[in-house]
């Protein structure tokens, strides 16, 4: 009975010497793992093997380095600091001069020459105010982008920053050379125009067109321009947001004008890049920037580039830009859209006039009125490919020529017809 304390007291040394090794094992057990770790990882980064569970951390964090372009970031922004740097000496500004009258305030005596006021009101008499016109001043009125396309001096911009017959145009390139420019024509369909500099013996910078065919949604494109009429050839970099996109553009003077299978980028396209060029990593031009969005952040449209392709051959070969065209205006047709005009179909091409007085739905003497097609038919068909957002009217006969038959599938007065035409040129 004297031996139980003595045997306590042993229990409880021994207690804790089992603890003190435990926790001196968990703090070596703890430090080795460590070491051991940074032993495998090093390895790893050495060898350039795969670690545990078939893992190579320098691989994967390559993997999330990745750009949607299969470039690195680094190698993206190399690569893209080259497109920028061989595109931009063919990038120009378009300036718009004008001959504006100089307003001159006056005052006129309503009661100069009769008896008896002057001496009344005194010698300074009275006035009513007057505007005249005290000759003009050439003045800067409005400016865009543009890029050449071959060295000799061929340029394209966008038709309405060259609508004005009456102005002058000014061609400013990246380095500070100054030309006078002719506009050879404006696209009687599309938002283009071409001009043509005189670069006398010069060779000047130009870009390649691409193709805007294979385009694809998320990939990067480069917009550069004269940003506000003010920055020139400034840059923005996004991707290609959509395709095929149809838009009603406005200038802000009331004017108005559909458009349709654009490209939407979130690349920044400001007030005065209209006419720049929209380019892929490769440095060719892919679209021709057109527009924004003014209610949104981050939207903006250009012109596929084949469309431009045709325009340019068709300047050089005949001197001016040559387009079929059906003579029909027309509104892109879907579920609502037949819902509210009581449509047997949700697709196609409804022939309808304009928002403005004097847009007719058919043109008198064009193609589609010598047809006998009417107002509110709606187009199903042309050449056995449905028409659809993706396929319009203009698209389908994009690449054809004045000349050209088509047959038109129709929805006319609820029967199903058929109706061949002849496109002819489309006459400014």
């Amino acid at each position: 009975m004297k031996n139980k304390p003595k045997n306590k007291k042993i229990d409880k040394t021994i207690s804790k010497v089992i603890i003190l090794s435990l926790f001196i094992s968990m703090i070596v057990g703890s430090v080795f793992g460590f070491l051991i770790s940074l032993a495998v990882i090093q390895y790893s980064k050495n060898s350039g093997e795969e670690g545990f569970f078939g893992n190579n951390l320098l691989k994967n964090n390559s993997e999330e380095d990745q750009t949607k372009d299969g470039l690195s970031q680094e190698a993206n922004e190399i690569n893209t600091v080259e497109v920028v740097k061989k595109a931009n000496p063919a990038v120009v500004s378009i300036i718009v001069s004008k001959d504006i009258p100089i307003l001159e305030r006056y005052y006129e005596n309503p009661f100069e020459g009769l008896e008896g006021f002057e001496e009344f009101f005194g010698p300074f008499g009275i006035g009513t105010p007057q505007i005249r016109e005290k000759g003009t001043e050439k003045r800067e009125i409005g400016g865009g982008s543009g890029f050449f396309i071959s060295s000799d001096g061929y340029l394209v911009t966008n038709k309405h920053v060259v609508a004005d017959e009456e102005a002058e145009y000014t061609v400013f390139t990246n380095e500070g050379e100054k030309f006078e420019a002719q506009i050879l024509d404006r696209d009687p369909l599309y938002d283009i125009a071409i001009l043509k500099i005189d670069p006398a013996a010069k060779k000047l910078p130009y870009l390649e067109l691409g193709d805007s065919k294979n385009l694809n949604v998320g990939q990067t494109v480069i917009a550069i321009g004269n940003a506000l009429g003010e920055f020139r050839n400034t840059v923005s970099k996004g991707i290609v947001s959509g395709l095929k996109r149809n838009i009603k553009a406005e200038d802000g003077f009331g004017h108005s004008e559909n458009l349709s299978e654009l490209i939407q980028t979130d690349a920044a396209i400001n007030q005065g890049n209209s006419g720049g060029p929209l380019l892929n990593l490769q440095g060719e031009v892919i679209g021709v920037n057109i527009a924004m969005a003014s209610s949104a952040e981050n939207i903006g449209f250009a012109l596929p580039v084949n469309l431009v392709k045709s325009v340019a051959e068709s300047v050089k070969q005949e001197g001016k830009i040559v387009r079929p065209f059906i003579g029909i205006r027309y509104l892109m047709n879907n579920k609502i859209i037949a819902e509210e005009n009581n449509l047997d179909y949700d697709y196609g091409a409804l022939i309808q006039r304009g928002d403005q007085v004097g847009q007719l739905a058919i043109i008198p003497g064009s193609p589609a009125d010598k047809a006998g097609l009417l107002e509110n038919d709606l187009i199903l068909e042309i050449d056995g490919k449905k028409i659809e957002e993706s396929y319009t009217p203009s698209a389908a006969i994009a690449n054809k020529k004045p000349g050209d038959k088509i047959t038109l599938k129709i929805w006319s007065k609820g029967e199903i017809k058929e109706i061949g035409l002849f496109l002819e040129e489309h006459k400014n």
